[in-house]
């Protein structure tokens, strides 16, 4: 089970798990009560995660994995952090937040806004919980450029490929995001473990029998 609820999120985390070998449920496909937000009250990206992986995996019975992921900015002592999706208040756009982010960079020279993506990837089955971290290098542009992605991906620079992650293909996206690193060691784990522990021993289910 892929514990999101931001569409964009899940598209990506299915492609980056299926090229893993492994079949995923969204939230919805599930068809239980899993539309609420879970309160991120951990300190870190992983105790984030945990919180979503946990939250989900009880409401469903199924394997659960989530994550928790942000920006990571140098010159501003890592903010936004893991505040990343409400820097710029519950109700602010993506683009409301890379509004207020670049403003606060305005004076930072070039050379001084290196960033990072962090992602961490929980995921929880059978009284067991495992996180794995994954995160990427890169810089913080003055002006947005591309439409793919989401969040900070617009004015996030990628040296090795010479673009935004905003102007990344899907597919190059899944090959160096902080996301793909952290899912891809997620994927290892679920894919060394036997069937009845994949499924969360669901398999007497229709569910556990279709989708494994």
């Amino acid at each position: 089970m892929i514990a999101t609820t931001n569409r964009a999120k899940a598209e990506e985390l299915f492609q980056i798990m299926s090229a893993s070998g492994l079949e995923c449920l969204s939230l919805a496909y599930a068809g239980m009560p899993c539309s609420e937000e879970v309160e991120e009250t951990g300190a870190s990206f992983a105790e984030n995660a945990l919180l979503k992986a946990r939250h989900y995996c009880a409401l469903t019975k199924i394997v659960t994995v989530a994550d928790d992921s942000g920006l990571e900015v140098e010159a501003l002592g890592g903010k936004p952090g893991i505040r990343s999706a409400r820097y710029a208040g519950p109700q602010a756009t993506d683009a409301d937040r890379i509004a207020k982010l670049l403003a606060e960079l305005k004076e930072t020279p070039d050379d001084r806004r290196q960033a990072r993506f962090v992602c961490a990837a929980a995921v929880v089955w059978g009284g067991r919980e495992r996180v794995f971290i994954g995160d990427v290098q890169g810089r913080i542009l003055r002006a947005a450029r591309g439409r793919s992605g989401f969040g900070y991906d617009p004015i996030f620079y990628y040296e090795p490929l010479g673009k935004t992650f905003g102007e990344m293909t899907r597919e190059e996206k899944s090959e160096v995001s902080h996301r793909a690193k952290a899912f891809r060691q997620l994927g290892e784990l679920l894919r060394g473990l036997p069937a009845p522990e994949r499924l969360g021993g669901a398999l007497d289910t229709p569910l556990g029998r279709d989708r494994i």
